[in-house]
């Protein structure tokens, strides 16, 4: 027994060196794992952080944008507006001139057949001349 003894002690010692190591190397493992562990957290904040950040600048960005689409169509519509506005002044314009131009056509062409009605013989003739001077005679007067 004298001799087998120092061998199962030599097994034991053996046997608690890997456990301690194995304890050891489970030590650092846990340990590695939670700094892996702090480490994603951190990221995932981080990451979340500026995922917030870029979600927050896009919505503003957005807004910008569409107050500028809005901004714009606003000042196109109020420029088409004038446009159309300085077009039915035009069209006015030319309708008007072309009704006066009508009505003086009109005019003229209802005078001359008036004319040619009353004094359509020689003794009309006669008589509107004889009026006429007597009107200038009393407007000399």
């Amino acid at each position: 027994m004298k001799y087998g003894f120092p061998i199962i002690l030599k097994m034991v010692d053996k046997r608690r060196t890997y456990i301690e190591e194995s304890l050891l190397s489970a030590r650092k493992a846990h340990e590695e794992l939670a700094t892996v562990k702090q480490t994603s957290e951190e990221l995932l904040a981080r990451t979340h952080q500026e995922q917030a950040t870029i979600l927050k600048e896009t919505s503003l960005l957005r807004d910008q944008m569409m107050e500028k689409a809005r901004n714009d169509a606003r000042k196109e519509a109020d420029k088409m507006i004038e446009e159309a506005r300085k077009q039915i002044e035009t069209e006015k314009e030319k309708a008007l001139l072309s009704i006066r131009e009508e009505a003086a056509i009109l005019s003229l062409n209802l005078t001359e057949k008036i004319l040619r009605e009353k004094l359509g013989t020689k003794e009309a003739q006669l008589a509107l001349i004889d009026r006429l001077l007597d009107e200038i005679d009393l407007a000399k007067s």
